[in-house]
């Protein structure tokens, strides 16, 4: 039964709605997973949800940008590592969701916000390798079609999972071709 009775701060219902639907997400897939069900996780109403989300697309949004900001805090710790191993890292941390991933680049077509979100997501992430690029003395003119080439290869690698030896293998290859030293 819902619990919609003790006064509950917005932040905090919030917040409990996507955490059941991202167990819900990473565990069932979005497709299977009904509004219903997420409402009866974090014990509210189906109603309660669309005062907090338009639809169940902003919803998955909320669930993205909530893991994403749990895996930049993760990541800033990784800062002394070499880039090789910091690729590495992120690859791994989008295999643990990889339903995730699908559905994101399966809506992207289809729903305005997980269009924008992934474009954002792609944005920070391209700079974030362009910056790493110009650090290992890319010229300014590679930067921008080597950054499209290791997001290509990073996306295979999701789409084709391979053992940490290969991925460790592509990766320092992809890194040495393009001149940077680990």
């Amino acid at each position: 039964m819902p619990r919609n009775r003790r006064p509950v701060d917005r932040a905090e219902k919030r917040s409990e709605i996507v955490n059941a639907a991202r167990s819900l997400f990473v565990d069932d897939g979005y497709e299977h997973t009904p509004m219903g069900r997420i409402a009866t996780a974090a014990g509210v109403t189906t109603n309660t949800i669309y005062w907090y989300f338009g639809d169940k697309d902003e919803l998955l949004v909320g669930v993205l940008d909530d893991i994403h900001t749990e895996a930049l805090g993760r990541f800033g710790a990784l800062a002394t590592q070499s880039v090789n191993e910091q690729v590495l890292w992120v690859v791994d941390e989008l295999e643990k969701y990889h339903r995730l991933v699908d559905t994101v680049h399966s809506r992207t077509s289809v729903a305005a916000c997980i269009d924008k979100w992934h474009n954002d997501f792609h944005a920070l992430w391209e700079q974030w390798i362009a910056v790493e690029l110009r650090n290992a003395g890319v010229d300014d003119a590679g930067i921008e079609p080597t950054t499209r080439m290791i997001v290509f290869v990073i996306e295979a690698m999701l789409t084709h999972p391979q053992d940490e030896a290969s991925k460790r293998a592509m990766i320092d290859l992809l890194f040495r071709k393009v001149g940077v030293r680990r």
